[in-house]
């Protein structure tokens, strides 16, 4: 917060289980309060533990219910409430949320994440048609490989398997990420609506990074790859 505050932001921190409806309404009035209109949300709650890596003969419905409810049941039901909330106020706005490359294509051995980021494409497409007679803008972002913390959790360092997997033979940049969802809540893209954007140097071209095993070569961790096969 403090470093976003330095840069003469308005930041109002809000903590709150999104996940319920009373969560919601905290965020809304908290974000009422503070600005006095809406202007458009980023749902960036969300991803997977590495222990949710597993074939799906061993998923579970918790399993699959939990990554469902952090990755999508989140975002539409906080941009159910800021969409109405503008409507209210005939108000455009735009919504962004984060999909993944996962989504767009086969994610092995991740079954409910991919399901779920897949979902929020579906998701996306559905709200820009309800509401773009409304002016509100609803689309997503698609990361590939980033280098975030959580990212680092299981996927090692290795710039050649990554000039070997990625067109642009890196891996992306949190701010390359953030910069995709400013374009979209921009009046940059007024004309763009309903699309995910996908921001991942070009993984998409090549998708080669699955081995023989179908398991991700970003994964070198061989222990782990072992477990998140065993059916």
């Amino acid at each position: 917060v403090a470093p976003l505050a330095q840069q003469g932001l308005s930041v109002v921190p809000v903590a709150a289980d999104a996940s319920t409806d009373e969560g919601i309404a905290a965020v809304i009035e908290q974000a009422r309060r503070a600005e006095g209109r809406l202007y458009g949300l980023v749902n960036v709650a969300g991803g997977a533990a590495p222990s949710t890596w597993m074939p799906s003969t061993r998923v579970t419905r918790d399993d699959w219910r939990q990554i469902f409810t952090d990755n999508l049941e989140t975002a539409f039901f906080m941009s159910r409430a800021v969409a109405a909330e503008l409507v209210a106020q005939q108000r455009s706005g735009s919504i962004v949320s984060i999909s993944s490359i996962s989504g767009i294509n086969t994610a092995p051995f991740h079954i409910a994440y991919g399901t779920a980021k897949a979902a929020i494409t579906a998701m996306t497409r559905t709200m820009a048609l309800e509401l773009a007679l409304s002016g509100i803008r609803v689309n997503a972002v698609a990361p590939g490989v980033t280098e975030t913390a959580a990212s680092r959790t299981y996927v090692d360092e290795d710039p050649e398997r990554d000039r070997q997997a990625i067109a642009m033979g890196r891996r992306g940049r949190p701010e390359e990420q953030s910069g995709a969802i400013l374009f979209l809540l921009s009046e940059l893209s007024s004309y763009i609506t309903g699309q995910t954007l996908l921001v991942d140097g070009g993984l998409d071209l090549k998708w080669s990074h699955l081995g023989a095993d179908n398991t991700s070569l970003f994964l070198k961790d061989e222990s782990f790859r072992a477990a998140i096969r065993r059916m």
